[in-house]
């Protein structure tokens, strides 16, 4: 009886001790969950069907690997890897990736804002231009007003209802899943798919998520003088990661099983995320066609807040501060991030189009934040004893040069 006891008492104890580490991992699940990756999924489904799952699987993966690396590089020197570039290479360098990750989170931003404003339009009526200054208004505030812990809160509950909304939009469509779960783990390059592709890529594996992740790891303050709190830290963020990822991977996965088995079935092109939407009613009811737009506008502000978090934390690691909303240089970065995302949606004359070259964007700057990663978590100045080992180097390098290979491709592709 005692020996149960005790037992039962440790599990739950262990239990809570795993859900004081769970959190960072979901806030970067928001980044690939985001309107980038509607446009790109239902692009990839309407167009290829089940075809390109395996793309969705394979940037979860690549993923899983990249941000477990960059989270153990906060975790070790207590710096993200803005500041640590910063503070490892030499200052003409470390501006120029630094600079071109700012603009990768601008992209990041446009698509985030534009969908929020999309989703927005589509619930209330208001023009999109209109909607999406109201989106990207709506962020700063919840950035400027809210204290990280509160902030997680928000956006785990923001996730919760997105993966809602594509479950209930799951039992609205007949899904073949013996296909489906061939096509998940089964490559195949289409006629033609190549830009789908980077842009699930793009959407799925995102540089302002690398720099976001070894920033807001450091949240819970723990002690890093202690060794035994830093190996702690180290086990259970990649269960954090491995949690918060297997949930992207599956809401990705949903949205791409919507689009084929709505239209790819019914041989109707997609190239407009409203158009998805006006479609699902006739086809689906309006239930349907609600939720999508409901959780178009969740996955909008969610994204839109952490994009927000991730340009001030880049911008304030060029001057080697660390992100506080209320500090002049986090707060800037922010400002730079919203302010000209929100000028190049006013230049936008496609939105859907906007959307998937804001994706295609993030996957060329992609290799250039992935060997920056490789480099400083490589290096025993940066991480001593932790630095990453022949193996870890190895699958790492392995992921550069597949994104890289990829980029190839696309440029390849866009020359033609």
């Amino acid at each position: 009886m005692r020996y149960g006891y005790f037992a039962h008492h440790n599990m739950n104890e262990k239990a809570r001790q795993i859900l004081r580490y769970i959190g960072p991992g979901i806030l970067i699940t928001v980044g690939f969950i985001d309107p980038g990756n509607w446009a790109s999924n239902m692009a990839a489904g309407a167009q290829y069907g089940y075809g390109l799952l395996w793309i969705v699987t394979l940037s979860t993966i690549m993923l899983i690997f990249l941000q477990h690396n960059v989270a153990h590089l906060g975790i070790v020197t207590g710096r993200c890897l803005s500041e640590a570039a910063t503070e490892y290479l030499p200052k003409k360098i470390s501006r120029v990736i630094l600079v071109t990750a700012v603009l990768a989170s601008v992209s990041t931003a446009l698509a985030e804002i534009l969908g929020g404003g999309i989703a927005i339009s589509m619930l209330t009526g208001l023009p999109i231009l209109l909607s999406s200054m109201i989106a990207a208004m709506l962020c700063f505030f919840l950035l400027w007003s809210n204290s990280y812990k509160k902030l997680e809160k928000i956006i785990i509950a923001f996730v919760s209802l997105i993966g809602l909304s594509f479950i209930l939009e799951l039992n609205f469509v007949q899904v073949d899943w013996g296909a489906a779960a061939w096509n998940a783990f089964t490559p195949s390059i289409p006629q033609d798919s190549i830009p789908i592709i980077m842009s699930v890529l793009g959407a799925v594996v995102m540089p302002h998520n690398l720099f976001l992740h070894s920033e807001i790891i450091q949240s819970r303050q723990w002690n890093l003088e202690n060794e035994e709190v830093i190996h702690q830290q180290l086990k259970y963020e990649f269960l954090d990661t491995l949690f918060s990822m297997g949930i992207g991977w599956l809401i990705n996965g949903a949205m791409i099983l919507v689009a084929a088995t709505v239209f790819f079935t019914n041989q109707i092109g997609v190239d407009d995320i409203q158009q998805a939407q006006a479609m699902l009613e006739p086809l689906l009811g309006k239930g349907a066609a609600f939720i999508f737009a409901l959780g178009l506008l969740f996955a909008g502000i969610a994204s839109t807040t952490t994009a927000g978090m991730a340009g001030g934390s880049i911008y304030a690691g060029i001057f080697g501060e660390a992100y506080d909303i209320k500090d002049y240089h986090s707060w800037h970065g922010v400002v730079i991030t919203y302010l000209f995302a929100v000028l190049i949606i006013f230049c936008v004359t496609d939105p859907f189009h906007g959307l998937i070259y804001s994706q295609i964007a993030l996957s060329i700057q992609l290799p250039i934040t992935i060997f920056l990663q490789i480099y400083l978590t490589s290096s025993k100045k940066v991480m001593g004893k932790y630095a990453n080992t022949y193996l870890q180097k190895g699958i790492l390098l392995t992921i550069a040069c597949i994104v890289t290979g990829l980029n190839i491709l696309l440029l390849q592709d866009l020359l033609k």
